[in-house]
């Protein structure tokens, strides 16, 4: 049963934010496995409003990444994640090591979805699975990182973040690898703390399984690491054996991640041989990862820096050592990020993981709000903020397609064209999409890929008495940044109008 707090009869003049419990003077009975009997949850459920809370941002975030999943119709990624689930698992792991910079596990989890069956909803489950999943594991690193409201108020922004439920709606790994480092955040907070081997080994464990799910969660990875020997810095000059707990997670997620990371490094040299054709680099990149996080506005932007801002200085007046940590890791992060996006190519997605160090340091601005106020609904305020500043993306988010639409853009493929007409993709490899929906064979048309002028001028040449239809999207810039094909198609066809960011030029 739950039991009563004392009455610490604390001055209500020192506002002190341990004093701001949403749950007044109830504690929970669950602190270990065993007390999870079903009473004691039940006493939760009914007695703590953390707990009604959470529940009803995990209903809200349900709904909102399950709702229309299949409505927009598979892009380019997508279709690259379907063409690559289609192997064995060795096969997915030799075309990973073969040179797509992709590791295996999430392929892996949709080669088993696929035995259940292929459509959008399918390859789009696990995504949206592992964001919903997301949402309690940001509270309780809140939790870990200050307290309950600073977890609460991050779930809060989690579960509307736009930017999070739309890569909960792709079939990419984003979202898993996102839960994973979160996940792994929450033990590294409580290790941070406690030193002890327990936290470390989880640490390591969990961030090792972010790694096989997207490879630049490293960076972050790395981040922490070096923050924790930062701050053990002294303990270990005076005694070396105090590096062994964080050397155990070192070690743990370097013997569950070897195979990957001997890859990996090979991929990397691979990789950035030459400059990158498409991406983002410099400040740029960082920017637009800022404004995806708060919500594709410059003016949320303004609004959740200057929340993570506050949040920062009270976390300090609190522990210096815990806004240090955010600031630290994110700083970190960003110049990792800034020197690579030089060098290999660099989307905002790539970063998706800052969202958690993110939404602490705006949750925990909380804190300072309770001291000018000394009301529990700042807590709340700042909740329904966080959600609200969200709804206008979230509307138009599911009123539109947000990606090429290919789907319907196969349809009108198979109006226009007669047997015998030739179908040239360029450049060649988004035949992945578009053949997810579209079927020469059925359609009785011939389809080609080009992807160089060359390929272009040997297929125009067998032309013959049929209808050449060129279907092109921006991606042949990143094959050929001097655009030679686009000028070519400028010359020898005509326009036949366009679908988002699909172009269809018709023979002259």
């Amino acid at each position: 049963m739950a039991k009563k707090r004392d009455d610490p009869k604390k001055s209500k003049k020192s506002h002190d934010i341990r004093e701001c419990n949403l749950d007044g003077e109830f504690i929970s009975p669950l602190h270990s496995i065993r007390d999870f009997t079903a009473g004691n949850i039940k006493s939760v459920l009914v007695n703590s409003r953390y707990a009604q809370l959470l529940l009803s941002l995990i209903v809200a975030g349900l709904f909102l990444r399950f709702f229309n999943l299949g409505f927009n119709s598979i892009w380019l990624d997508e279709a690259a994640t379907y063409k690559a689930s289609l192997g064995t698992f060795s096969g997915i792991w030799q075309t990973m090591a073969a040179g797509d910079f992709n590791p295996p596990l999430f392929y892996w989890i949709e080669h088993v979805m696929l035995m259940v069956g292929n459509n959008e909803v399918i390859l789009r489950f696990v995504p949206a699975l592992f964001g919903i999943l997301t949402i309690p594991v940001v509270y309780f690193a809140g939790k870990e990182f200050m307290d309950r409201n600073v977890g609460i108020i991050a779930a809060a922004a989690a579960a509307f973040s736009p930017f999070l439920i739309f890569y909960s709606q792709e079939a990419r790994a984003y979202s898993m690898a996102l839960f994973f480092i979160a996940f792994a955040m929450v033990f590294y907070l409580k290790a941070l703390k406690e030193n002890d081997i327990k936290n470390w080994a989880l640490f390591g464990v969990l961030s090792a399984f972010a790694f096989w799910s997207h490879f630049y969660v490293f960076v972050l990875i790395a981040s922490l690491v070096v923050y924790a020997i930062a701050l053990q810095a002294q303990n270990i000059r005076e005694n070396i054996k105090n590096i062994g707990t964080i050397l155990l997670a070192v070690v743990l997620f370097s013997l569950a991640s070897l195979p990957l990371i001997l890859v990996t490094i090979q991929l990397f040299f691979t990789r950035t041989t030459a400059p990158p054709t498409f991406g983002l680099q410099g400040f740029n990149i960082i920017y637009q990862i800022l404004i995806l996080t708060s919500g594709a506005s410059e003016i949320l932007l303004v609004l959740f820096a200057t929340l993570f801002i506050v949040g920062i200085v009270q976390a300090y007046l609190i522990d210096k050592k815990q806004g240090l940590l955010l600031v630290s890791i994110l700083l970190l992060t960003f110049i990792i990020t800034y020197v690579m996006s030089y060098k290999m190519p660099m989307e905002p997605r790539h970063l998706i993981f800052i969202i958690v160090p993110v939404y602490l340091g705006v949750a925990s601005s909380y804190g300072m709000f309770y001291r000018l106020w000394n009301t529990r609904g700042i807590v709340y305020l700042l909740m329904t903020v966080l959600v609200l500043v969200n709804l206008p993306m979230l509307a138009s988010y599911y009123t539109g397609y947000s990606k090429d639409d290919w789907r319907g853009f196969a349809g009108q493929i198979s109006n226009l064209t007669q047997p015998g007409d030739k179908v040239v993709l360029v450049p060649g490899y988004i035949s992945l999409p578009f053949d997810y929906y579209y079927s020469n064979a059925t359609d009785r048309t011939l389809e080609y890929q080009a992807t160089t002028v060359k390929d272009l001028q040997i297929i125009s040449a067998g032309r013959g008495n049929s209808t050449m239809f060129y279907i092109v999207t921006s991606d042949i810039f990143a094959v050929n940044p001097n655009g030679d094909e686009v000028v070519w198609l400028q010359n020898q066809t005509k326009s036949a109008g366009r679908d988002g960011g699909i172009v269809l030029f018709v023979s002259r």
